[in-house]
């Protein structure tokens, strides 16, 4: 069914208009060519943009797609978002939740609380139609070209084909004025779970393919004031699926997914009647709307390696998993966060181009722990034998009535923040009673002070976060600069910079990436070790 007009307020971003390449007679050259305009191709135009890299992103639309798709956006890419300064009119707009209650039949069986401590700037997660949240990175971008970020997009150009090359990528385009030919040094692909490029590379994914079906209604409901919250029923008493699922999102729209099984006729459940009669079984004798509907199944896979020579692939055409948990979107930024930081140092020619494989390395590492997580929850909520169902069950029981039964219960274990542990560029641990959540590897926790909040001080570059510690105010090393932010406890109104920095240490010295997560930590500045630290995150040693 056709989308509203409030999701399509802003479907034709960047019409199509020829470009000064298509009349050069031969490939163009561009330092970096993103593919794909979905909300991780913009991000990473962004990302790039914002350091001054020269960027070009090619979408075969005009603009943001249709359908609200993704909807669940966590507090870790919020965090990201506003590092690009995009997060703030994805806040207003977002409906913020943070609990969650989960049924079994007609009983609750627990509810739980994403987000149980205060001191953070965003919070748990927002409901965000995927338009919005594509066109408010958009308008970022916007902003950014107009203080000179030289961000290019042009919409109706279609990567028909990919030649790799030892020192770059020529790309085959195809418009609505012909073809043409471009070049690029690097080539990031973000387009999708489909992903053209990966298939044109003759590249695959290696997971599993879950043989279930979703069906996904947007409604706009009249007179019904339901919780924010999210709300998830194993075996319905209403009967319209064997699971189902319930959220608020802007504009008085409501998501509702239904378990519905393997051997179904799409277009048969697709019609307006049988929608119908499971919103009606699940919502008697209340008026809605139908806005969007479409039938989804899921795969838990991902690309045996990331990186390919000059392309790279970030987001779905890298890595898919089941919805539940919202680990798609989310796990996409957390990409865009990963390589704009390294491919910006490569580009400038401040760090080798190894540094790119531990690109590969980290959001492996992340997509296996998605992949990992999507799973568990997939077999619990899609029982595949009766044993499995019998304990499935079981579980939901004694969670009604004993706490120690809850983590067994997997609705779709939410999206967290990755933690690198132990690979090649994270660095020292030598802050002895430091807390286990700021440990080398880590993204960093955010905390109130004073005035704003710790990551708005952080930025995007390499930091040298100090607390109730000496140190240089800048240290130039292999032509980086790295700057310090020094704080003191008594910067700190909520004792929260104290509880997720220092533990029982007196003093702390954290040396900090781009992308906010932890390289090394000290209880001292030295100069050697820190020097050494940041040789290692950029991939010199």
């Amino acid at each position: 069914m056709p989308l509203d007009d409030r999701y399509q307020l802003a479907f034709r971003l960047y019409p199509y208009a020829r470009s000064a390449d298509q009349d050069a007679g031969h490939p163009v050259h561009h330092p970096v060519i993103v593919v794909g305009g979905g909300p991780i191709g913009l991000a990473m135009a962004l990302d790039l943009g914002r350091q001054g890299i020269p960027v070009l992103l090619l979408d075969d639309h005009e603009g943001v797609g249709q359908g609200s798709r993704a909807i669940c956006f966590a507090k870790r890419c919020l965090e990201i978002a506003d590092r690009y300064g995009a997060a703030g009119p994805m806040l207003d707009k977002g409906v913020v939740w943070k609990i969650g209650k989960v049924f079994h039949d007609d009983r609750q069986v627990f509810e739980f609380n994403l987000l149980p401590e205060a001191g953070h700037k965003f919070p748990a997660f927002i409901n965000l139609q995927q338009p919005y949240f594509e066109r408010f990175l958009f308008e970022q971008i916007e902003r950014e070209r107009a203080k000179g970020a030289p961000i290019e997009i042009r919409g109706r150009n279609r990567v028909e084909g990919v030649t790799p090359e030892a020192e770059g990528v020529t790309l085959d385009i195809l418009t609505p004025d012909g073809p043409y030919r471009l070049h690029a040094d690097w080539l990031i692909a973000c387009d999708g779970a489909g992903s053209p490029t990966r298939k044109r590379l003759g590249l695959d994914f290696e997971g599993r393919v879950f043989e279930d079906s979703f069906l996904i209604a947007d409604i706009r409901m009249t007179g019904e004031d339901f919780p924010t919250e999210r709300w998830f029923w194993f075996e319905p008493h209403f009967k319209s699926g064997a699971s189902a699922l319930l959220h608020r999102q802007p504009d008085g729209i409501w998501r509702v997914d239904f378990q519905i099984g393997w051997d179904v006729d799409r277009a048969e459940e697709l019609k307006e009647e049988n929608v119908r009669r499971r919103l009606d079984a699940m919502l008697p004798g209340v008026d809605y709307e139908i806005v969007w509907t479409s039938i989804y199944t899921f795969q838990c896979r991902r690309m045996r390696q990331f990186r390919h020579g000059r392309v790279i692939f970030a987001g779905d055409s890298a890595h898919q998993v089941s919805p539940f948990g919202a680990r798609g979107a989310n796990s996409g930024m957390q990409d865009v966060d990963n390589l704009g930081w390294k491919l910006g140092l490569v580009v400038r020619g401040r760090a080798p181009e190894r540094l790119l494989d531990s690109y590969h390395e980290e959001r492996a590492f992340g997509a296996d722990e998605n992949i990992l997580n999507s799973t568990r929850a997939t077999d619990f909520i899609t029982p595949k034998s009766t044993i499995s169902h019998v304990f499935r069950n079981a579980v939901l029981d004694l969670a009604e009535r004993h706490a120690f039964a809850r983590p067994l219960v997997n609705s779709g274990r939410l999206s967290v923040p990755c933690t690198y542990d132990g690979l090649s560029l994270t660095g020292e641990d030598a802050l002895p009673g430091a807390p286990d959540r700021s440990r080398p590897g880590s993204p960093c926790p955010d905390a109130p002070l004073g005035h704003g909040f710790l990551l708005e001080r952080l930025g995007g570059d390499f930091v040298l976060l100090t607390i109730d510690a000496d140190a240089p105010e800048t240290l130039e090393a292999d032509g980086l600069t790295i700057r310090r932010v020094a704080l003191k406890t008594a910067d700190d109104p909520t004792g929260a910079l104290a509880a997720r920095y220092l533990g029982t240490a007196t003093g702390a010295v954290y040396l900090i990436r781009p992308d906010q997560h932890v390289v090394a930590r000290w209880a001292r500045f030295d100069d050697a070790a820190t020097r050494a630290a940041l040789r290692r995150a950029c991939a010199r040693d």
